[in-house]
């Protein structure tokens, strides 16, 4: 294995206690026109829309359980299951501009007409190519663990996709050493978590993670002119903190905010990440323009 793949895996052996999983809000499958079906959670109400896009090899809820409490008090949150992942669509292939096109389109699907998207890792990349493909339906931008792209060069891109990869397999057994090493072990909400993280198969895992490792937003994410957060996972080994820093700094006015945390932060770690990420996401949107009187 490289010595990328070992920093990764290593750091994601040194896992801590998962958190609780609270009482969650309810979710249906949902029909997208010509796109399929997937599992969405929305919280409804009045106040601004907040998709939360999740991680590779996550489920919409098992990456965002333990921000749903703090964030649903200012948010109408909204929360699927990508492409390839959970109750998500199944296509022939992973594309990702077209996990960013079924964003828009669970959004048409509950009325929605403007929100902030935000995305972990995975979801982060989505959300800067939502950006880029509707800025007339994204109004902010919260980016977490986040980059432009991932390597230098084909062998960078290369280990993205064996990390992937050994994810598939050598994943299923972390995560499950975790929870036997947490309050959550043979409980109703450890096996929740579980079947969630088993809901992705290995061979999607390995698929997603191989587009993943082409990203490159760095042509076009200096032309993205939206009130934007960057949440940097200080701690991070998979996307190094000062790669992070710097999609931030090709974004006109995006502020920062540090979670001393590694890449599995947002479950992982949720104590430290979930901080900065409700203040990311008041940053956003108190910065939010008017809408238009209709």
């Amino acid at each position: 294995m490289s010595r990328f793949g070992d920093r990764v895996l290593d750091a994601t052996d040194r896992m801590v206690r998962m958190p609780r999983v609270p009482p969650l809000p309810p979710g249906q499958l949902i029909s997208l026109p010509g796109r399929g079906h997937t599992y969405v959670t929305d919280t409804g109400g009045r106040r601004p829309a907040l998709f939360l896009l999740h991680a590779l090899a996550c489920t919409g809820l098992l990456t965002w359980y333990p921000s749903i409490e703090i964030l649903s008090k200012r948010y109408r949150l909204v929360i699927f299951d990508q492409r390839w992942h959970g109750q998500g669509i199944r296509s022939p292939q992973f594309v990702l501009d077209d996990l960013a096109d079924d964003v828009v389109a669970v959004a048409d699907a509950l009325g929605i007409e403007k929100f902030i998207s935000a995305g972990f890792s995975l979801g982060s990349l989505v959300s800067q190519l939502v950006a880029h493909r509707h800025p007339d339906r994204i109004e902010g931008m919260v980016l977490c663990a986040s980059t432009t792209h991932f390597g230098r060069s084909q062998r960078g891109q290369q280990n993205l996709y064996r990390v992937s990869a050994r994810a598939s397999s050598a994943g299923f057994g972390l995560q499950l050493a975790a929870m036997r090493d947490s309050d959550l072990a043979g409980t109703p909400q450890g096996r929740w978590a579980w079947e969630q993280f088993r809901s992705t198969s290995g061979r999607e895992i390995a698929g997603a993670g191989a587009v993943i490792a082409g990203f490159d937003s760095r042509p076009w994410i200096g032309d993205v002119d939206l009130p934007t957060a960057v949440v940097v996972t200080g701690r991070d080994k998979l996307i190094p903190p000062e790669r992070q820093r710097g999609l931030a700094s090709r974004i006109t006015g995006a502020t920062i905010y540090e979670a001393p945390s590694g890449h599995a932060s947002c479950v992982i770690g949720a104590q430290r990440f979930t901080p900065a990420m409700a203040e990311a996401c008041a940053s956003v949107s108190s910065r939010l323009r008017p809408h238009a009187p209709r």
